[in-house]
């Protein structure tokens, strides 16, 4: 560490000022990783975390009550500062390219409204699951500096006749207050077909409240909605978004990637061949090869081993590839 980092850092953290020590802990952190100190590295990301979790406790005393469910007496969502950046989630190049625009409409909205335009705030991410869409909505709040309200459809989606449109409404009135993202996940939940035979008129209802507001919103907020299941949405709920993004399964090149991410917490022995297993994950999902390197870097710690090994690793992804395989079966049964 420079003696001007060390100097800046302390002063950051007498004068309170939160962002300067963030951004000098976080370029420490990237120093470290260029240096292979993966163990410091993941030490200094946990103290980072936990520092995180409490200060999110006193950005929510800070903040307008949090509404509740009526009917259960939950909170509808969660507020958390988050610290991640373009590093922590590996994208297409069109999804990234899509993302990089919208973020720079937003960070030059006042250039755009000089012109009687607006920048891009109602966003849909859909795509296969496991492919990066919360992660990639808690990196844009990270970018864009706004915390992220994470709606909890647990606590929003109740059995009173109108209470789920009236917590959409709660919601839609607490973010309109502030600039925040707001992540609604696993959308489909809420944004399903009207025609749909199987559901009941309350359902009906709940979409057609929804769209309004979505349609009516007038705010700061970013919205982002994300689902898996883009065929169940409703038709009108598409033309409600400024803009869609297509979260494929990753490609060989970005398998890789993935791969060297996840196992770098190791040293990796000789034989592991990240190419060829790239190639053999062929299907795989993000999350997939994160669960896959998990896997294999417990084994070799458990094992008190050094190195992370190809055998390893592969038997991780022949176990893997058999839960995906069960999920297929059960899907279709």
């Amino acid at each position: 560490m420079e003696s001007e980092e060390i100097i800046k850092i302390f002063e950051s953290f007498v004068k309170k000022d939160n962002e300067t020590f963030y951004k000098i802990a976080h370029e420490i952190i990237e120093d470290e990783k260029r240096k292979k100190h993966y163990l410091l590295v993941k030490k200094l990301e946990n103290i980072l975390l936990e520092s995180h979790e409490s200060s999110n406790l006193n950005h929510i005393e800070q903040i307008p009550i949090i509404p509740r469910d009526n009917e259960k007496g939950f909170k509808l969502f969660e507020v958390k500062k988050i610290f991640l950046d373009w590093n922590d989630v590996i994208l297409s190049k069109d999804a990234k390219e899509t993302l990089n625009q919208i973020i720079e409409e937003l960070k030059n909205e006042d250039v755009l409204e000089s012109y009687g335009l607006k920048a891009k705030q109602k966003i849909l991410f859909y795509g296969p699951p496991g492919t990066g869409k919360t992660l990639t909505a808690k990196v844009m709040s990270s970018v864009i500096g706004y915390p992220l309200v994470t709606i909890r459809f647990d606590s929003v989606i109740s059995s009173y006749l109108g209470e789920t449109a009236s917590n959409l409404r709660k919601i839609f009135d607490f973010i309109e207050k502030g600039k925040w993202v707001v992540l609604f996940d696993e959308f489909d939940i809420i944004g399903k077909q009207r025609d749909d035979p199987t559901e009941h008129g309350e359902i009906k209802r709940v979409v057609n409240n929804f769209m309004l507001m979505l349609e009516n919103y007038e705010g700061d907020s970013v919205i982002i909605a994300s689902t898996n299941h883009q065929h169940l949405l409703d038709v009108g709920v598409w033309r409600r978004f400024d803009d869609v993004v297509y979260f494929d399964l990753p490609d060989e090149k970005r398998r890789k990637k993935i791969f060297e991410k996840f196992l770098r917490v190791l040293k990796k022995d000789k034989n592991l061949n990240l190419t060829k297993l790239a190639k053999d994950t062929e299907g795989f999902s993000g999350a997939d090869i994160e669960q896959v390197c998990i896997d294999a870097l417990k084994k070799a710690i458990l094992k008190k081993e050094e190195f992370v090994n190809y055998n390893n690793v592969q038997e991780s992804v022949s176990k893997q590839r058999n839960k995906m395989n069960a999920k297929e079966v059960v899907k279709h049964e």
